[in-house]
């Protein structure tokens, strides 16, 4: 996972930014004692995470080839539990039986053109020469097929490229189209690309996206070199991730599984990924009309459309095997409220060697893991159960995490507090997602940790990096409001399972933005490059070990679980007004569209000699009924405004630690409340009303995602229903905040007049 964002070039503004931040307020303990023990300990959690160890780590992770199924990645499995019983943790492996295809025959030729589809090794990279251990470049989950076809171009396959071919009168039926990576998730370019009729589907990374126009390419630089190619999954992840035969349970060895003819989740068409030295006679064979100036990449030829007038010929066939993956579990179990659980993982596998993906993140967990047993042998203990999962299988969709969560579904819903994962990670600037009864805890933690770069807290660099090089929205709150906002997760790593599926509250946190990289899902990722390339120095691994960590002994320690529902109402006011927005500029683009129609206009300004298509007529959306959404969204109000005014008043009083107890358990619940056993349309697995990743963007994700792609969609007769649903969830969740501040009010003998609210039953 990455962050973009751009460098500063006044670091000088944290003087003045400085004076924004405010005071830290207490989300540890009721009184000042608990308070100043937990900051102690953080200091001395903070003060143990090692630079050098992480390089150490990282060399031998890396050092091979660990894709799942591979003698080393098994070794690093075993490897790494070694170190957590080493640590003191009560560790175990726990493996599941995952259908995971390896190619066994990739053609791609056009008349005498005859793709290499083959990464070459660097003479200064001593890694890239594994080739027998490397896998191949392919897309994991593509079907086996044997098609011949004219190559139709189509930018990055998004919905809307089609909507561009439309215009120009261009169908891509029977045709194999070639798509470049970029601006949405892969295993969306065959998806759509089917729906609309191709047969077969070419994934090409372009030089104006991640190769010389960026920067030096490998190994003279960080950016893909020519014959570099990026791997991937192309399992349908917006549907359900994991194992696609055993959708919503467990993978053991005695799982009932589906046929695979039945396995939804799988691509519907062959799909292969090349790299820009191959795909270059492709583009330059295509005839046909010029493609739109957004369309052109960075190879010297001219973009067009096509059809090619010479055939392409794509022939895949893959062994459908069953392959173990190896989650590695470290528990240390808490002394006061063992039953209210804290996550903490960080995948391992890798498509080649992945050292920037996964193992700079791995390493960093480790540290965390090895810090806190070593605060263990000093006689601390945690108030609550920590783990520490090492995830397998990842990389070919969330196998590994999907599948565990899947098995211990029941245990997790009645004792997760949080899941707090990370993948990748870099130089630059902590970027979190997550959800946002989370983002005061994000605000807190970030404030109490020191950027490597700059000597500011990280938290300043990430209000700095918002002020110069963020949204217009993001610059606005970043200069106006005390906390800065985190973004929301939709899929794409370990986090799915937990919060899309479980309803488990969840975060996911990196850094970066200074590293430019072109190396994702190479055999370029390794330790050679990082190490030249990225946080060579490895104090981003340090300062991320500082920051998720700090996270977990929050979650640990506090005395009361530091959930914020404030900070989620006001979220979703956000996300309520962009709701509206987009229907208003839906309606605003049908009725211009009208008008142009009726005006002639898109015949009047066709070219004869390039002739355009005009564009159908759009449906009007009818006036949607946000009346629901408006009514809970003020219960939560008050309930987040009561629930924040209790605590306050609470503060300095002392609870006894059955009702702090009892409080926790039931915190736990929250995010639960936002989730609905029925889950999203298309998608029963997707349970979560607030955040789910997007059906045509993959990774990226859609908040109140059933009315929002309702409209997207122009569904609008489900908009209605999907609105009700959301607001009937955030009713529920603002009866169940009442009850919460009510619960504590009681616990800490606050008298009820003292509230501004009763509690809702």
């Amino acid at each position: 996972m990455r962050h973009a964002t751009s460098c500063l070039s006044g670091l000088c503004l944290f003087a003045t930014l400085s004076a924004q931040q405010p005071s830290q307020t207490s989300l540890l303990g009721f009184n000042a004692a608990s308070s100043k023990d937990e900051l102690d300990l953080e200091k001395r959690f903070q003060a143990i995470p090692d630079p050098v160890r992480m390089r150490a780590n990282m060399q031998l992770l890396s050092a091979r080839p660990h894709h799942v199924g591979s003698p080393y990645d098994k070794q690093n499995a075993d490897w790494i539990l070694a170190q957590y019983k080493q640590w003191g943790w009560d560790a175990h492996i726990e493996t599941f039986d995952v259908l995971f295809p390896t190619p066994k025959t990739r053609l791609l030729e056009m008349g005498s053109f005859h793709a290499k589809l083959e990464e070459p090794a660097v003479s200064v990279d001593p890694t890239s020469s594994q080739k027998d251990e490397q896998l191949p470049t392919y897309n994991a989950y593509s079907p086996d097929g044997d098609v011949t076809a004219p190559l139709i171009y189509v930018n990055y396959g998004l919905v809307q490229d089609y909507e561009e071919l439309a215009r120009y009168g261009i169908s891509v039926k029977g045709a194999i189209v070639l798509a470049r990576y970029g601006h949405s998730w892969r295993g969306i370019k065959p998806k759509v690309a089917a729906e609309h009729g191709a047969i077969g589907c070419i994934i090409y990374s372009d030089p104006a996206d991640d190769g010389y126009t960026q920067d030096a390419v490998f190994p003279n630089g960080p950016m893909r070199p020519a014959d570099g190619v990026q791997r991937g999954s192309v399992l349908d992840a917006p549907l359900y991730p994991g194992d696609p035969l055993t959708p919503g349970i467990g993978a053991t060895a005695d799982a009932k599984r589906l046929k695979r003819e039945d396995a939804a989740s799988l691509a519907k068409i062959p799909t292969l990924p090349i790299s820009y030295a191959d795909a270059q006679p492709l583009l330059e064979a295509l005839q046909g009309p010029v493609a739109p100036d957004n369309w052109h990449g960075a190879l010297p030829l001219t973009y067009r459309i096509g059809p090619s007038s010479t055939m392409v010929h794509l022939h895949l066939a893959f062994n459908w095997d069953l392959k173990p993956v190896n989650d590695v579990i470290a528990t240390m179990r808490g002394s006061e409220e063992p039953d209210v659980w804290v996550l903490r993982a960080n995948h391992y596998d890798g498509w080649v060697n992945g050292a920037e993906d996964p193992i700079s993140g791995q390493v960093a967990m480790l540290e965390e893991a090895r810090a806190l047993g070593l605060l263990a042998q000093t006689g601390w203990k945690p108030k609550r159960t920590i783990m520490y999962m090492s995830w397998d299988g990842e990389e070919p969709m969330l196998l590994g995490s999907t599948e565990w969560a899947e098995q211990h579904a029941d245990e997790l819903r009645k004792h997760a507090a949080i899941y707090i994962n990370s993948d990748s990670n870099d130089r630059g600037y902590l970027a979190v997602q997550g959800s946002h009864s989370l983002e005061p805890l994000v605000n807190e933690v970030a404030r109490s940790i020191q950027d490597p770069e700059t000597q500011g807290t990280v938290w300043q660099r990430w209000q700095a990096g918002n002020l110069i090089s963020g949204s217009p929205q993001e610059r606005k709150d970043a200069a106006n409001r005390a906390d800065l906002r985190i973004g929301a997760l939709g899929s794409g790593s370990d986090f799915s399972a937990f919060i899309d599926h479980l309803g488990i509250a969840s975060l996911d946190s990196s850094y970066g933005g200074e590293d430019r990289g072109g190396i994702y899902h190479s055999i370029y990722d390794d330790f050679y490059w990082y190490t030249h390339f990225g946080d060579t120095t490895f104090v981003y691994g340090r300062a991320m070990a500082q920051t998720d960590g700090t996270l977990v002994l929050r979650m640990a320690q506090a005395d009361l679980l530091p959930f914020d529902f404030a900070a989620l109402a006001d979220t979703l006011h956000v996300y309520s007004g962009e709701l509206k927005a987009l229907l208003e500029a839906r309606r605003s683009e049908a009725n211009e569209r009208k008008a142009d129609l009726e005006m002639n206009v898109y015949k009047l300004t066709s070219d004869p000699r390039h002739p355009m298509v005009a564009p159908p007529a759009l449906e009007i959306p009818p006036f949607l009924n946000f009346a629901p959404l408006d009514n809970a969204l003020a219960l939560l109000d008050k309930a987040a405004s009561h629930y924040s005014k209790a605590r306050a008043q609470a503060a300095g009083r002392a609870l006894s630690t059955a009702s702090l107890k009892a409080l926790n358990e039931e915190l736990t619940q929250a995010e639960r409340k936002l989730t609905s056993a029925q889950g999203l349309p298309r998608r029963p697995w997707m349970q979560h009303l607030i955040y789910a990743p997007g059906w045509y963007t993959g990774y990226d994700a859609k908040t109140l995602p059933g009315p929002r792609e309702a409209i997207e969609e122009r569904r609008y007769a489900d908009a209605d229903g999907q609105i009700a649903s959301v607001a009937r969830a955030i009713e529920v969740e603002a009866g169940y905040v009442e009850q919460l501040a009510a619960e504590l009010e009681a616990a800490s003998g606050i008298p009820q007049q003292l509230s501004t609210s009763s509690p809702s039953r």
